[in-house]
């Protein structure tokens, strides 16, 4: 269930009993809980990024962090096992979309729910906040993280394309 972490709740991933797997298959860590980030994590979540992100952000820095946790302590969601980070995500919702960013999981971690957890505590804000439908962004290069998209339910939409500016050097 829901356990609040600051605002927004958060919650703890368990093991189907008689199967010992979540709805999408894949077996889930005992004990793997899901909170928000405080600021005395983003030292770790930068760190853990260089080990469990394909590719870097022009935010991937303190400074990046910090500022979307104190703009929205519950952005930044965190999974941990036995006292280790074991994945995050980042949840946006700016009052009209729902973001997904930085779903990222250990690579020691993988294919045991971590990313699924995750994914379903962001559905979760997304859903307690009003939105209506999440979005997330995916290296096209990415394809073990396209399967992991795909088997949550996500899907491209070759119609649109994503447009950037750098408004930074």
């Amino acid at each position: 269930m829901l356990a609040p972490a600051r605002g927004a709740g958060v919650r703890t991933a368990k093991r189907d009993r008689r199967t010992g797997a979540t709805d999408g298959g894949v077996a889930v860590m005992n004990d793997l809980s899901i909170r928000s980030a405080t600021p005395a994590d983003l030292d770790e979540v930068l760190a853990f990024w260089k080990v469990a992100a394909e590719g870097t952000s022009i935010s991937d820095d303190g400074d990046g962090v910090a500022r979307l946790v104190e703009r929205d302590p519950d952005a930044l969601l965190l999974a941990e096992h036995e006292g280790s980070l074991a994945g995050t995500v980042i949840v946006g919702f700016d009052g009209w979309r729902c973001h997904l960013y930085r779903l990222a999981v250990h690579p020691d971690q993988r294919r045991r729910g971590v990313g699924s957890a995750l994914l379903a505590a962001a559905e979760e804000r997304f859903i307690a906040l009003g939105g209506r439908r999440a979005d997330a962004m995916v290296l096209d290069r990415n394809t073990q993280a396209q399967h992991a998209w795909r088997a949550a339910g996500y899907a491209p939409e070759p119609q649109w394309s994503r447009w950037v500016k750098h408004l930074t050097d």
